[in-house]
């Protein structure tokens, strides 16, 4: 995997998780997959890609109002699915690329986790891979009001780091994320989904 980083020191730099330090995409689907077998459904690759970045209440609700899952308890179905994800954590692996430039800047730049994720999760994922120390603060579901491709998870991870907006650079996979990155006023470099996965 090669990226596309810009020819210049940032301020700060911003990661999100899921998909760019965690190679972890695929276990959340394998998550959504048995979550949605318990209501005879299931969730296209395609359609789950393009989610990516969305809390996971929002995802539960986007299918149940947009797609026709017939789900009563929001909040239930979200928290099974999260259980599930946890169950696969054993298997998260590093994305190299992505952690070799959070490793080069660590004690040297202000450097953030900034997610769609639920605390627990995100703080889990890091905890799995042994990389959490690397950071200076996690944003994450809990700590702003609007989700990606708003702006405010990285709005919020760069008040934390005291480094402007126009001088932080962001690492995202998704598109939604992308999305909220431009939206903050920030450069992002768009990490591509691993070959084969």
């Amino acid at each position: 995997m090669t990226l596309a980083v810009p020819d210049r020191d940032f301020g700060g730099y911003i990661f999100d998780c899921d998909g760019t330090l965690a190679d972890t995409m695929p276990l959340h689907y394998r998550a959504w997959q048995r979550l949605l077998a318990e209501y005879g459904a299931t969730l296209s690759e395609d359609l789950f890609y393009e989610m990516g970045g969305k809390p996971t209440r929002k995802i539960v609700e986007a299918l149940r109002d947009g797609h026709g899952l017939k789900i009563d308890d929001v909040p239930h179905a979200a928290a099974r699915k999260e259980q599930y994800f946890l169950e696969l954590i054993g298997e998260a692996r590093p994305i190299e690329p992505v952690l070799e430039i959070a490793r080069k800047w660590h004690h040297i730049k202000p450097l953030a986790v900034a997610s769609g994720g639920s605390r627990r999760i995100v703080e889990l994922t890091l905890d799995a891979l042994g990389i959490r120390p690397l950071f200076d603060t996690v944003v994450c579901v809990e700590d702003y009001a609007r989700g990606k491709p708003f702006p405010d998870a990285f709005l919020e991870a760069a008040r934390r780091l005291q480094v402007a907006p126009a001088d932080c650079l962001v690492f995202e996979d998704s598109p939604l994320g992308v999305e909220a990155a431009a939206a903050a006023g920030m450069q992002c470099v768009f990490v591509p989904r691993r070959s084969g996965r």
